[in-house]
């Protein structure tokens, strides 16, 4: 059986603080926004209510489709092993 190393992807340093970073800005000038908006308290609450949904909703999106992603991956790798199994033992000169 061949063995076949997959290619591990893995996001360098600096895409990752960028993406940190970038979301901690968008964050805080969304609570800035909501903090000196003219409205009344309550207005200002379901804003901030509603970005913080906004924000878990997307977390878990992004996690679902990683881990279906993932997943994908693994039964691709299974079959190919059962696949290079069956072609392994077969003998195509055997009479049948």
């Amino acid at each position: 059986m061949s063995e076949t190393t997959s290619v591990k992807q893995q996001s360098t340093a600096a895409f990752y603080g960028q993406a940190v970073l970038s979301f901690g800005v968008a964050m805080g000038a969304v609570a800035l926004g909501i903090f000196f908006l003219d409205a009344d308290g309550w207005v200002r609450a379901f804003l901030a209510i509603g970005v913080l949904y906004l924000v878990t909703s997307c977390f878990t999106l992004a996690k679902v489709i990683r881990d279906r992603q993932e997943a994908g991956q693994i039964v691709s790798r299974v079959d190919q092993a059962r696949l290079e199994k069956i072609l392994s033992e077969h003998d195509p000169f055997q009479k049948l």
